[in-house]
């Protein structure tokens, strides 16, 4: 298990730097902070990182920074199913999707991995500093301020409440960032007219794990190989989930069945509407990452939808670029409003590039609006359009998802000495 301090109610901690949310920008950001001398503490209020559906898409970038920080080997151990290429089937014909061996990178393919694998694994070795603290089951509720400054935060934890305080909060506690909301930051959203229904299913026979989306008569379903069994998701337009419980689930199985027949007897072990997650889908972001004494990155910063599965990716992006411009001077004990912001002067082009063009995207796949009644669907000529430039299409896809725009790189030190074991996952 994960060592997880819990300190007694009425507590008052001092740390440089406080982190809130484990996901893959904060813990991330944890480690590399540990690993270059800073003190850090990382807020999560679940128990541990085993939830499902969760974003599991590893990119070349992401590949490519394991690799420098000596991860890679033991990451792949763990994601050993490795694809130069995803495919995409319209209306029962293959067409070829993104490929990723033209990239300048160690790793010229895409992996997925359960998040929760990725975390623990990224936990274990930020344990081996003495200087990381990983708070499980804490909640931070509100922000700690003086005058303008914010200070610290306040945590409900198993022992009851306690005070944090900190030279620097980053909130990392995605989408519905609680630290977002109460630093009274506004979210522009760009209105995703779909949403995403995630369950498992059992492999039936030989199904083609390269092929990740496949769309017949107007409806989309996303497979992901996860060895015994898919992670599937069917996309549906946003705020229709209860009117599809309506028609119950025998129509629900019947549909993923009309779209992929070979799942066969797989999907009879969805018997239940509680194994059917709902992801409502967001793609928005913030105009201020920044305000004295704190930093947004992460989901808190700007949500993406699931189209390139790009989320784990930027997020971990912006967890490098974060380190590489604030852990001498969080080091130092001096970090100032203007070197929070340079984080969101690197980082904040490239979401929105990003964004940009997964809206473009759903505009072509799903039209741009959420009326009701309306068919998801892929035009004629966008699949004639997409056959007639498949090679550029493919390369240049390729570059955007495997790589994205701007990619990081590991540059700061390993400043602190390893002096604890490393806690298995």
């Amino acid at each position: 298990m994960i060592e997880s301090h819990t300190p007694l109610s009425g507590s008052q901690i001092r740390t440089r730097c406080c982190i809130v949310g484990g996901g893959p920008a904060g813990l991330f950001l944890g480690y590399l902070l540990a690993r270059a001398g800073v003190e850090v503490i990382v807020l999560e209020k679940h128990k541990d990182f085993l939830r499902d559906f969760r974003g599991d898409t590893i990119h070349p970038s992401t590949l490519q920074l394991l690799f420098e920080l000596g991860l890679l080997d033991e990451f792949l151990k763990i994601a050993d199913k490795h694809f130069e290429s995803l495919n995409l089937n319209f209306e029962g014909q293959q067409i070829p999707g993104p490929y990723f061996t033209h990239l300048p990178t160690e790793c010229k393919f895409i992996t997925f991995a359960p998040q929760w694998d990725f975390l623990n694994m990224i936990a274990s070795h930020a344990s081996e500093y003495p200087n990381f603290h990983l708070h499980l089951q804490a909640e931070a509720k509100h922000l700690i301020r003086d005058g303008e400054h914010v200070i610290g935060v306040k945590v409900n934890g198993l022992e009851g409440e306690y005070e944090i305080f900190s030279d620097l909060v980053v909130g990392a506690d995605g989408r519905g960032s609680q630290m977002r909301i109460d630093a009274g930051v506004e979210v522009i959203e760009k209105g995703i007219p779909i949403d995403v229904l995630w369950f498992r299913v059992g492999k039936q026979g030989d199904i083609d794990d390269n092929t990740l989306a496949r769309i017949k008569q107007g409806r989309m379903l996303i497979t992901i190989d996860r060895g015994d069994y898919f992670q599937a998701g069917l996309i549906i337009h946003k705020g229709f989930f209860d009117e599809i419980k309506q028609e119950g689930l025998e129509v629900f199985r019947n549909r993923i069945l009309d779209i992929l027949p070979d799942l066969g007897e797989g999907v009879a072990e969805i018997d239940s509407w509680d194994k059917v997650r709902l992801l409502t889908v967001q793609l928005n972001h913030i105009t201020n990452w920044a305000q004295p004494g704190l930093l947004l990155i992460g989901d808190a910063a700007h949500a993406m939808s699931p189209v390139g599965g790009v989320g784990v990716n930027l997020a971990v992006q912006d967890a490098v670029a974060t380190a590489n411009l604030l852990a001498d001077k969080l080091y130092a004990g001096v970090v100032t409003l203007a070197d929070l912001q340079e984080v969101q002067n690197r980082r904040e082009r490239p979401a929105l590039k990003t964004q940009r063009m997964q809206v473009f995207a759903h505009q072509r796949l799903f039209g741009g609006h959420s009326a009701p009644g309306k068919p998801v669907s892929i035009s004629w000529g966008l699949r004639k359009f997409a056959r007639l430039l498949a090679p550029i299409l493919k390369r240049t896809a390729g570059k955007l998802i495997g790589l994205g725009f701007l990619p990081e790189h590991i540059q700061t030190p390993e400043r602190a000495a390893k002096n604890r074991t490393p806690v298995a996952p």
